[in-house]
C-alpha cells in the first residue's frame, strides 16, 4: 500500500496514517502551527472539534479511549499548549486509558535559536506517557502513528505523544509512503492454570468473601464474564466509583450501602481490574482485616503485590482469566463454597441502616436543600442508560452512594488521580459518541448528565460554548454551595467582605462568590438556564431540561453552604503511618 508518488504534505500524511489506525475522533485548540493538521482531519474523515482549553480537549479525547477501547487524539500548539495538556495527559496515565496526544513545536532549523515557543516537548512529554516520538520525516510519520497507537493500547493502556515540527506539517515529500496496516487488537493472555486451581480453592474456603470490581474490568469489558462467576456463587461484590455498573448497582450482591463494612469483615478479596491505592486505603487495616487473604487479578505484573502481598496473583487480561474461573468452575454450585450465613445477613443489616439514615436527609425540606435533597429529586429523573458524569467534593462523593448505575461504562468521574475539572471534557467526549450513534459504545446510551458541584464547573464552565457550538444536549447540574467543600451564607459574605481587611483576609479559602449565577453563561449561548432554591423549583427544572432532547440545559440548584455528607464510620482518605 502506499499513499502515491504526487506531492503530499505532512499534514495530510499524519491524518491519513490516523485514519489508517482506526482514530475517528480529534478534540484540540488550534494555532501556529497545527491548524493544517485539524484541516487535513476534517479532509480525510476525521471528527474535529474545537475546544476552549487544551486540559479540556485532553480530557475528552481520554474519555473516547475509555469509553471505545480506541484512542482519540488530542491536538494542541507547541510550548503553552503541550504545558496546558500535560494536567490531561497525567491524568490518563494514572487512569490508564489510551489516548494520543500530537503536539506541534518549533521548525528544526530554529531549534536551540530561541524559536516561537521553542520547548523540549518530547522530553517534557515522557514523564506523561508510555511513548513519546518525533518523526526523523514526513516519511516516517506513519510508521510512528502505529506504534503510538499500539502502545497506547495494549498491555495497561496510556499515552502516546507525537512531536511534529512546524516545517514537517506543511513540507511535502514526491517519494512513494508506505502506509502501515492497522495495529492488531491488543493480545490477551491467560492466568497460570495452577494459579486458577489455587484461587478458587481460596475462594472456596472463604467464610466471608468479597469481590471488588474496578474501572479496569469495566474498560476490559468483562462484565458479562463477571456476573456469570458473582451469580453461580452468590458473592457478595463492591464497585469502585468507576466500576459501578459493571454489575447494576440494583442486583442484589451489590453491597456498596455497607462498604466500610465489607471491606473491614472480608477475609477474602477477589480484586478485579482494581488497585489497592487511596482509593481502597491500600488494602490496609484499619480499614481492612490485617489477615485477609487477596487474589489480585491485573493486567500489569508491576501492580500485582503493590501494598498488600496476594495470597494469589492471576496475571492476564481480566475477561480471559474470569473465563478461565468460570470454565474451571462450570459445573460447580454455591454448596461448595463455605460462605457462613450470617455474612450475607451481616451486609444486608448494615446495608439497610446505612440507607434509612440517607433516608432522614432527603425527606429533609429545610431550604437551602442539603446534598441528599437534592439527590432525591435527580433521582427521579436521571435515565437508566444515561452517561453520568461526576465531579466534586461532596457533590460526587455523595451522589456516588445515592444516584444508582446500571450499565458498564456509564460513569465517569475524577478517577485515580483525583482531577477536578474533567466534568465538560467528558461530557463532551461521551455526548459525541451518543450523537454520532459509535458502535464501540457498548451498551449504548441515551442521554450524557453532568454532575458538579459549583468549583469544579469553575475549571472548565467555558466549555459550554463549545457545547452549543457541536448542539450537544448534556443536562448540566451544578450543586452550588458556595464554595470548595463548603462555602458561606449571602449574609455572612458581606459582612466578611466589608470588613476593613477585606475577603482576602477575612474570608475562609473554601469561600466562593454566594449564589453565583451560572446558569446565564449557558443562557449566553442560546441554552436553558435554571435558578432553584426549592425542590418543587428542581423538580420543575429537572422535567423540562430532560423534555429539551435536541438542547443543553443547566441546573444551578441552591445547596446548604454547610451541607455535609451523613456521619462516616472512617474518614474518606486514610491518613496515618503505613
Amino acid at each position: 500500500m502506499a499513499y502515491g508518488m504526487d506531492s503530499i504534505q505532512g499534514c495530510q500524511v499524519l491524518c491519513e496514517a490516523l485514519v489508517q489506525q482506526g482514530v475517528k475522533y480529534m478534540f484540540g485548540v488550534v494555532g501556529i502551527p497545527v491548524i493544517e493538521i485539524a484541516i487535513a482531519a476534517q479532509a480525510s474523515g476525521i471528527k474535529y472539534f474545537g475546544m476552549r482549553n487544551e486540559q479540556s480537549a485532553c480530557y475528552a479525547a481520554s474519555a473516547i479511549g475509555y469509553l471505545t477501547q480506541r484512542p482519540a487524539v488530542c491536538l494542541v500548539v507547541s510550548g503553552p499548549g503541550l504545558l496546558h495538556a500535560l494536567g490531561g495527559m497525567a491524568n490518563a496515565m494514572v487512569n490508564c486509558w489510551p489516548l494520543i496526544v500530537i503536539g506541534g513545536s518549533s521548525d528544526r532549523d530554529q531549534e536551540s535559536r530561541g524559536a516561537f515557543q521553542e520547548f523540549p516537548q518530547v522530553e517534557s512529554s515522557r514523564l506523561y506517557t508510555k511513548y513519546a516520538s518525533r518523526p526523523n520525516n514526513v516519511a516516517s510519520i506513519p510508521f510512528i502513528i502505529e506504534k503510538a497507537v499500539r502502545s497506547s493500547i495494549y498491555g495497561r493502556p496510556g499515552v502516546s505523544y507525537i512531536d511534529i515540527p512546524g516545517d514537517m506539517v506543511l513540507g511535502t515529500t514526491r517519494d512513494s509512503i508506505s502506509a502501515v496496516p492497522d495495529c492488531l487488537p491488543p493480545p490477551t493472555s491467560q492466568a497460570d492454570p495452577t494459579d486458577v486451581e489455587h484461587a478458587l480453592a481460596i475462594l472456596k474456603s472463604a467464610k466471608q468473601p468479597l469481590v471488588i470490581i474496578g474501572k479496569g474490568a469495566g474498560y476490559g469489558r468483562a462484565e458479562k464474564e463477571i456476573c456469570k462467576f458473582v451469580e453461580r456463587f452468590q458473592l457478595p461484590f463492591l464497585p469502585t466509583p468507576m466500576g459501578k455498573g459493571v454489575i447494576s448497582d440494583e442486583h442484589p450482591l451489590c453491597v456498596a450501602a455497607a462498604r466500610s463494612r465489607a471491606l473491614l469483615k472480608a477475609d477474602v478479596v477477589l480484586l478485579l481490574g482494581a488497585r489497592m491505592n487511596w482509593i481502597l486505603h491500600f488494602g490496609l487495616p484499619p480499614r481492612f482485616n490485617s489477615q485477609v487473604k487477596l487474589i489480585q487479578v491485573d493486567i500489569s505484573p508491576e501492580e500485582l503485590g503493590n501494598n498488600v502481598k496476594p495470597a494469589v496473583a492471576l496475571l492476564g487480561d481480566l475477561c480471559s482469566i474470569m473465563k478461565q474461573l468460570n470454565s474451571s468452575t462450570q459445573h460447580k454450585t454455591e454448596t461448595e463454597f463455605t460462605i457462613l450465613p450470617s455474612w450475607r445477613n451481616e451486609l444486608k443489616k448494615k446495608m439497610i441502616a446505612n440507607v434509612q439514615s440517607k433516608k432522614e436527609l432527603e425527606n429533609d425540606d429545610s431550604i437551602p436543600m442539603n446534598f441528599y435533597r437534592a439527590y432525591k429529586e435527580i433521582r427521579q429523573f436521571v435515565p437508566r442508560d444515561c452517561i453520568l458524569i461526576s465531579e466534586g467534593a461532596n457533590t460526587m462523593d455523595i451522589g456516588r452512594t445515592v444516584l444508582p448505575c446500571y450499565l458498564p461504562r456509564h460513569r465517569l468521574d475524577a478517577g485515580t488521580f483525583g482531577t477536578m475539572g474533567v466534568g465538560l471534557g467528558f461530557a463532551i467526549a461521551a455526548a459525541v459518541l451518543v450523537k454520532y450513534k459509535d458502535e464501540r459504545l457498548d451498551p449504548p446510551a441515551g442521554r450524557v448528565v453532568c454532575i458538579q458541584g459549583d468549583s469544579a464547573f469553575g475549571f472548565s464552565g467555558m466549555e459550554l460554548e463549545t457545547v452549543f457550538r457541536y448542539n450537544l444536549p448534556i443536562v448540566f447540574i451544578i450543586l452550588n454551595n458556595n464554595g470548595i467543600y463548603n462555602g458561606v451564607d449571602e449574609e455572612s459574605w458581606k459582612d466578611l467582605a466589608s470588613s476593613s481587611e477585606g475577603a482576602a483576609i477575612s474570608a475562609p479559602p473554601t469561600a466562593l462568590s454566594p449564589s453565583a449565577r451560572y446558569e446565564k453563561i449557558i443562557q449566553a449561548f442560546g441554552g436553558t438556564g435554571y435558578f432553584v432554591k426549592t425542590p418543587q423549583e428542581l423538580n420543575h427544572a429537572l422535567k423540562e431540561a430532560f423534555e429539551k432532547t435536541n438542547e443543553a440545559s443547566l441546573i444551578n440548584v441552591m445547596i446548604d453552604p454547610f451541607s455535609q455528607r451523613k456521619q462516616q464510620e472512617f474518614t474518606w482518605l486514610t491518613r496515618s503511618n503505613l
